[in-house]
C-alpha cells in the first residue's frame, strides 16, 4: 500500500506541474512556447509509464489484501450481471438465487445481516442510470411500457476519496493505526565512548465501525410493476445518501454516533484566517511543510472561497490575479459538502478551508451495503409495500493530524 501510495503521489504531482504550466499560459493568454510544450510531453509520458506501473502495484496490493483476508469479494467485472432488483425481490421472499446469491453469502459470511448484504461498489460507486421523470403519484412515474431516460438532481461533489484518502476494504474488528511520534536522539561519542541513550515515542489511533443508514417506502405496485427502474434508483439516490454523509464526515463529523473528521479532529491545527490571500494560503503551505510533511497535498473549500479568489485583483492594476497564484499552483478543489456556516452569528457566513496531504485521512469499509427489505412496519403492511433500509458500517481517521490545517474565510 506504501509503495501504490508513493506512485499515486508521484503522478499527481507530474499532473499538478502540467496544471501549472497550463495555467500560467492560459492566464498569460497565450500558447505554450516550444520549453514548455515539451516539458508538456515530457510528462505525458511520464504519467503514462506511471500509470502502468500504478496499475502493477494496485493489483499486488489487492493480492496482497485477499492474503491476509481484508479483500472485498465480487468487485469490478464481476459485478457486471449483479442485480440489486432482482437480490431485493428474491431476498424479501428468501430466495435468493445466482450471482446474487453467491455475493450476500460471501460478504455476511461472519457478520450478522438482516437483510441483503450488497457489494459497496454497486451502491456507492454504481452504474450508468436509466430512470424515469418522477411524477406526483409514489411510483407512478416508473410504471411504464418503455422507461425514458431522466436527468438526475444536482448534487454536491464528493471530493475526499478522490483527493487520495486511503481507503481500507473488508474490516471484520476494530483496527489501531499505529504511528511513530518522535525520534530518539543520536550523539557525537569520542573514541571508545558510551553512546547516549534514548526512547522512540509511538501512538495509535483507533478505528471502529459506525453505522451510516439511509430510508425509503417502496409502494406494492412499485414492487410489482417497476423492478427494472429499482436498481437505478437506489444506485442514484439510496446510495448516494450513504456516501455524501461519509464525505461530510470526512471533512467535518464529530457529531453523535459520527466518525470524527479533519475539522473535528482535536489534533487537526486550525490557523487564524480571514478574508482569502496568498499569504493565508502561504502560511497553510508552511505549516506543514515546517512539520515535514512530503507527501502529495491539495486544498479543499466551498464554492463561496473560490468566488472570492475569482475576484482578487492586484492593487492599482485592477488585473485579476489567477487562482493558480492565490493558491501557489497547489490543487484545489470544491464541494459544497465543506461547511460555509462558520463564525459567529451573526457573522457565521464563513467558509471552511482546508489544506492537507490527504493519503494521512484513512476511510474504513465493514462491510458492504446491507439492504433490508421490510414488509412488516405498521406503515405499509396493509398496503402491500415495504420500507427499504440501507446500512453501512464505515469510519475516518485521521491517522496523522499534523498533515493537515485548516481555516475560517470571510
Amino acid at each position: 500500500m506504501t509503495r501504490l501510495n508513493t506512485l499515486r503521489e508521484e503522478r499527481a504531482a507530474k499532473i499538478d506541474r502540467a496544471a501549472a504550466i497550463s495555467d500560467k499560459a492560459e492566464a498569460e493568454n497565450r500558447d505554450l512556447d516550444a520549453t514548455e510544450r515539451a516539458e508538456f510531453e515530457a510528462i505525458k509520458g511520464e504519467v503514462a509509464a506511471l500509470e502502468g506501473r500504478i496499475e502493477r502495484a494496485a493489483q499486488m496490493a489487492e493480492w496482497d489484501r485477499r492474503a491476509a483476508g481484508v479483500s472485498q469479494p465480487f468487485e469490478g467485472a464481476e459485478l457486471r450481471n449483479y442485480s440489486l432488483s432482482k437480490a431485493i425481490t428474491e431476498g424479501m421472499n428468501g430466495s435468493l438465487s445466482g450471482l446474487e446469491r453467491e455475493v450476500h453469502a460471501e460478504l455476511s459470511r461472519g457478520r450478522e445481516s438482516r437483510g441483503v448484504m450488497v457489494p459497496t461498489a454497486v451502491i456507492l460507486e454504481g452504474r450508468a442510470l436509466t430512470t424515469t421523470t418522477p411524477s406526483a403519484g409514489p411510483g407512478g412515474a416508473l410504471v411504464a411500457t418503455q422507461l425514458a431516460a431522466m436527468t438526475d438532481r444536482r448534487r454536491p461533489a464528493l471530493r475526499v476519496e478522490g483527493l487520495g484518502a486511503t481507503v481500507l476494504s473488508g474490516l471484520t474488528g476494530n483496527m489501531d493505526l499505529p504511528r511513530l511520534i518522535g525520534s530518539g536522539s543520536a550523539s557525537w561519542v569520542a573514541e571508545h565512548g558510551e553512546g547516549g541513550r534514548s526512547d522512540a515515542k509511538f501512538a495509535k489511533k483507533a478505528m471502529g465501525p459506525k453505522t451510516v443508514t439511509a430510508e425509503y417506502e417502496v409502494s406494492r405496485r412499485m414492487l410489482l410493476q417497476s423492478a427494472q427502474a429499482l436498481d437505478p434508483i437506489l444506485r442514484a439516490d439510496l446510495g448516494f445518501l450513504l456516501a455524501q454523509a461519509l464525505d461530510a464526515a470526512a471533512i467535518k463529523g464529530g457529531g453523535t454516533d459520527q466518525p470524527v473528521g479533519i475539522m473535528a479532529d482535536t489534533g487537526v491545527t486550525k490557523l487564524s484566517g480571514g478574508p482569502l490571500t496568498s499569504d493565508l494560503t502561504a502560511n497553510m503551505i508552511g505549516a506543514l511543510d515546517l512539520d515535514d510533511v512530503t507527501g502529495t497535498r491539495a486544498f479543499l473549500t466551498h464554492p463561496n472561497v473560490i468566488t472570492a479568489a475569482r475576484k482578487i485583483k492586484e492593487t492599482g492594476t485592477g488585473r485579476v490575479i489567477p487562482q493558480a497564484e492565490t493558491f501557489h499552483n497547489e490543487r484545489v478543489e470544491v464541494s459544497t459538502q465543506v461547511p460555509a456556516n462558520l463564525g459567529t452569528a451573526p457573522n457565521n457566513n464563513k467558509a471552511a478551508l482546508i489544506y492537507g496531504e490527504w493519503a494521512s485521512l484513512y476511510i474504513g469499509y465493514w462491510s458492504g451495503v446491507d439492504i433490508l427489505l421490510n414488509p412488516y412496519h405498521a406503515d405499509v403492511a396493509s398496503k402491500g409495500g415495504a420500507l427499504m433500509h440501507a446500512f453501512l458500517d464505515c469510519d475516518v481517521v485521521v491517522r496523522h493530524p499534523e498533515a493537515f490545517r485548516w481555516m475560517e474565510i470571510g
